[in-house]
């Protein structure tokens, strides 16, 4: 019903940045909370970063200050900029989407299929 499409992992030098971008599309009414979360080889997926539908983010204190998550209500698309990053931000990186599905009760929590991000030199 719903499909995430997850983009802009790779390979970055420490200090670098880059862009991770994921886009929701199908029977959508409405999108509410949207996230990204990661998880390191033999590590609990943690949170990364949330956004609400009126755009008030939240951060985990390993990423403050040097990430920043941001959406496109018209596009349902989340975004998450990284800067200054380091090795140990290597990981897995999920997108997460609360979204109300057309002609269904309640809301759903969809992820996406994950997009690998590596910091090394």
């Amino acid at each position: 019903q719903v499909q995430l499409v997850e983009s802009g992992g790779g390979l970055v030098q420490p200090g670098g940045s880059l862009r991770l971008s994921c886009a929701a599309s199908g029977s959508i009414f409405s999108i509410n909370g949207m996230g990204w979360y990661r998880q390191a080889p033999g590590k609990q997926r943690e949170l990364v970063a949330t956004i609400t539908s009126g755009g008030n983010p939240n951060y985990s204190d390993s990423v403050k200050g040097r990430f920043t998550i941001s959406r496109d209500n018209a596009k349902n698309t989340v975004y998450l900029q990284m800067n200054s990053l380091k090795p140990e931000d290597t990981a897995v990186y999920y997108c997460n989407v609360d979204v109300r599905v057309i002609f269904v009760r309640g809301t759903t929590i969809y992820w996406g299929q994950g997009t690998q991000v590596t910091v090394s030199s």
